[in-house]
């Protein structure tokens, strides 16, 4: 007889809590005291944002860096660089999280939105390539999860369509596609730093590229429209002022220091599940892309089969699973095209210059992944073999309660 779940009044599998996130010690503390005590807070004064531009340009193999202040900002920072012009689109996937589709919208740009793989839930090259007008100005891969997209075939579309091919490495930090690392191997790439995300001082973003253009292009849009070098009143172009903080600099450099180790640890932590829910049929880890050489594990990306859990629902496994004291999460549950605040302001930009709203959709690997998809946060990833054990038999418990 199967065992009773805690959702229905059973006795949960565990009541400890997963490692926690973000992680700290002393270092950070020390970090944000030598600011302090330095009385130089501003980033054009001290010396804290611009060691860590270095610092993180170089661990990614990136000639170029622009500190922001957050990920969504610096999406926003590479369109605003190219001068992007209203009712001209951009190309992006249809699971990302809003601020890849935001950016294009603030600019008066019009979002597009491409299918992705059921392997690896990034861009699908092949719908990338069918969405591509006279008006394409840019297309922005999505390296979801922290596995890199197909870099081969989008930089080979950009290249032969003359489009600018920026990286949302937001999840990516550290991640590496066919050994060189993201963030410039396209034109452009952004980070996050966001609370959630594997290397983090709460907030704060980046740009990287190999491009001497681009990095003074987006380093003018961060700096109130400067030229690099130039003088403090002497404003080139129209911009807002972008600049990350000296307090979040200091922080963000300890954590790079352990972003390696940490991945690593990641990566150890998902190889573990993988053979273990192997044996648990209807609960698969998506299989990636072989060519990627450095996944981030950002996040544990799982595809769900109702089937084979008596035809229980994504949102009842997450329900039974979490009663078992493991915080599985269902991630984006809408593709990006049908949502209605996207919907709407695409229209209003295509309205006042005349054009026709574009219809991109149907995208039915999507639509399966927001119904069936589940994520396990890095940070659930960052304990030992006995928590990684307890993942597996909260799942285990579930499917044979259900599947009988």
């Amino acid at each position: 007889m199967a065992e009773r779940l805690a959702v229905d009044g059973g006795v949960p599998v565990r009541s400890a809590p997963f490692p926690r996130w973000p992680q700290w010690d002393d270092e950070e503390r020390t970090a944000l005291h030598q600011v302090l005590d330095s009385g130089e807070w501003w980033s054009m004064a001290g010396g804290q944002v611009t060691a860590f531009v270095h610092e993180f340009a170089e661990a990614h193999q990136a000639s170029h860096g622009v500190g922001c202040t957050n990920g969504s900002a610096a999406l926003e920072i590479c369109l605003r660089a190219m001068d992007i012009e209203w009712g001209e689109e951009v190309i992006t996937s249809s699971y990302s999280f809003i601020a890849t589709a935001n950016a294009a919208l603030l600019v008066g740009a019009v979002p597009r939105f491409a299918d992705v793989l059921p392997g690896t839930w990034n861009l699908d090259p092949s719908h990338v390539e069918q969405l591509i007008t006279p008006r394409t100005r840019a297309i922005i891969a999505v390296h979801i999860g922290g596995e890199p997209a197909d870099m081969d075939a989008l930089r080979r579309i950009a290249g032969q369509h003359g489009i600018v091919l920026i990286e949302d490495a937001a999840q990516a930090h550290g991640a590496a596609w066919r050994g060189q690392r993201v963030g410039a191997i396209g034109d452009m790439g952004t980070f996050s730093f966001q609370s959630s995300k594997n290397v983090t001082a709460g907030e704060g973003g980046m740009v990287l590229t190999n491009s001497e253009d681009w990095y003074e292009r987006c380093w003018s849009v961060v700096n109130v429209g400067r030229k690099p070098g130039g003088a403090f009143y002497d404003h080139v172009g129209l911009a807002s002022n972008y600049r990350l903080t000296e307090w979040q600099a200091a922080v963000l450099r300890v954590q790079l220091t352990r972003l390696f180790d940490l991945n690593r640890r990641r990566q150890h932590s998902a190889a573990y599940l993988r053979t273990g829910m192997a044996e648990i049929e209807g609960l698969d880890m998506i299989p990636g892309d072989p060519r990627v050489t450095d996944d981030a594990c950002h996040l544990l990306r799982l595809h769900y089969e109702p089937r084979a859990f008596g035809e229980r629902t994504t949102a009842d496994f997450v329900r039974a699973m979490r009663a078992e004291g493991v915080p599985i999460g269902r991630g984006y549950i809408e593709p990006f095209g049908s949502q209605a605040m996207i919907l709407r302001e695409t229209a209003k930009i295509c309205g006042r210059l005349g054009l026709a709203v574009p219809e991109d959709g149907p995208w039915p690997v999507c639509a399966d992944i927001c119904e069936n998809g589940l994520w396990l946060h890095h940070a659930m990833l960052l304990g030992d073999e006995a928590d990684l054990d307890d993942i597996l038999r909260a799942a285990a418990k579930v499917k044979a309660a259900w599947a009988g």
